[in-house]
């Protein structure tokens, strides 16, 4: 324990040593360094080890009834003044062993300590501990933590619901967020979902369905890295302390975002649904609100991943704004997939964004016999949306299961990005 008790006043100070040394009386050994101690707190140890300059000893060894042990060792030597009564021997000590105070005596402590029978008690100790007993086993473990993988994961998601819910400038900021963007993009695209006369109505239509599913993912995307970034901070920590391993707190991680995507996904959808009125039955608005959500949730694993991947949010700022605008360019909106170059078209079934819309547009116009006319074309929603996008017909639950896979790809790599690189630099 590094200075327990820096910080603290006399009061919480003795609670913490209290605590230490109950748990130093049930047989375990505990280590502390420790800061201008109070005269009970210092006789609390057992043992001391006092260091000068370039860590050279000059006690060590138990400090005895009221310090007496130790206390007793430095008035032996030659030139050192006794303790008054009643001072705190901690004070003493650090007062009677302070360069000038060697220099006053013309000796060394670290060479007396050397030289002296508490010494070489304290080394013979040291040997004879350092060999076990000729009967003894080597300590070993079950397992690499104390506690099952189940249990780390829900110790894992109990604190990150507490840091979560204790973290009101993102996800209340957020959910505002999300409610200020459905505001203005209901606004913007204000009934355009009921008017489907020409193709022109129907691009429109298209690009308010384009716009709900990629305006606040990549909002979502860009808020969770900063957040996952100082979480990963106390995740090496905690690692290298043994505390649990990288799966369970990835899965906590992961999670924990789900309530509160589904939170912005009921906001976001609802909102923007019936604002751009399109058509409104349960079926369609449930669909609606699930490419939302999926959406969400991979744009949000996908900024996770994008931290796990690099170094710092500045460099996964640049990773992830150079992918928005491949996915932007491959979604099948720009470029529709009829006229995307064959040897491009691999990107099209590799862009999440594209299956997002694929989907979406399927399940709210898939299935329309709306008659339009337009450059080129006569015939039903339905028709135009298979020539002219590529959309053919039972699709809806292909493109649920792809985006599902994509949100189970970028968690993965996530969580093994956390496992298998460390950008600590010390």
């Amino acid at each position: 324990m590094d200075e327990p008790t820096s910080g603290l006043d006399a009061r919480a100070a003795a609670i913490v040593m209290r605590t230490v040394r109950n748990t130093v009386d049930t047989g375990r050994t505990v280590v502390c360094t420790i800061h201008q101690p109070s005269i009970d707190i210092f006789e609390a140890f057992d043992e001391l080890l006092l260091l000068k300059q370039k860590g050279r000893s000059i006690y060590g060894g138990k400090l005895g009834d009221h310090s007496q042990t130790m206390i007793d060792y430095f008035q032996r030597i030659e030139g050192v003044p006794h303790i008054p009564a009643g001072y705190n021997p901690a004070t003493w000590m650090l007062e009677i062993t302070t360069p000038a105070a060697e220099q006053r005596i013309g000796q060394d402590f670290a060479e007396i300590y050397r030289d002296s029978d508490q010494y070489r008690e304290v080394e013979a100790s040291i040997e004879r501990l350092s060999n076990p007993l000729p009967d003894s086993q080597p300590l070993m473990f079950s397992t690499t933590y104390s506690q099952d993988s189940l249990t780390q994961f829900r110790t894992c998601l109990w604190r990150q619901n507490f840091v979560y819910w204790r973290s009101p400038t993102y996800n209340a900021v957020r959910l505002f967020f999300t409610t200020f963007c459905a505001l203005i993009l209901g606004a913007v695209f204000l009934n355009v979902g009921s008017k489907k006369s020409t193709t022109q109505d129907l691009l429109v239509v298209m690009g308010a369905l384009y716009s709900a599913c990629l305006f606040l993912g990549i909002n979502n995307s860009s808020s969770v890295q900063p957040v996952v970034a100082i979480e990963r901070s106390v995740y090496y920590r905690e690692r290298a302390a043994g505390t649990y391993s990288s799966f369970p707190y990835a899965a906590a991680q992961g999670l924990v975002e789900l309530p509160y995507i589904a939170t912005q996904t009921i906001i976001y959808g609802a909102i923007t649904f019936f604002m751009i009125n399109f058509e409104r039955t349960i079926a369609k608005f449930l669909l609606y609100c699930l490419f939302m959500f999926l959406t969400f949730t991979y744009f949000t694993f996908y900024g996770m991943m994008a931290v796990g991947l690099t170094s710092n949010t500045h460099f996964a700022a640049v990773f992830s704004s150079a992918f928005y605008s491949i996915w932007n360019l491959f979604s099948g909106f720009l470029v529709p997939l009829p006229n995307i170059p064959g040897w491009w078209v691999w990107c099209y079934y590799i862009c999440p964004v594209a299956w997002t819309l694929r989907g979406i547009i399927s399940s709210q116009l898939g299935d329309s016999q709306d008659h339009i006319s337009g450059p080129g074309f006569e015939g039903t929603v339905k028709e135009y949306i298979e020539t002219s996008l590529g959309y053919g017909p039972g699709m809806i639950g292909v493109s649920v299961a792809v985006l599902i896979a994509f949100c189970f790809f970028f968690f993965t790599i996530y969580a093994l990005s956390i496992k298998m690189l460390n950008f600590q630099r010390r």
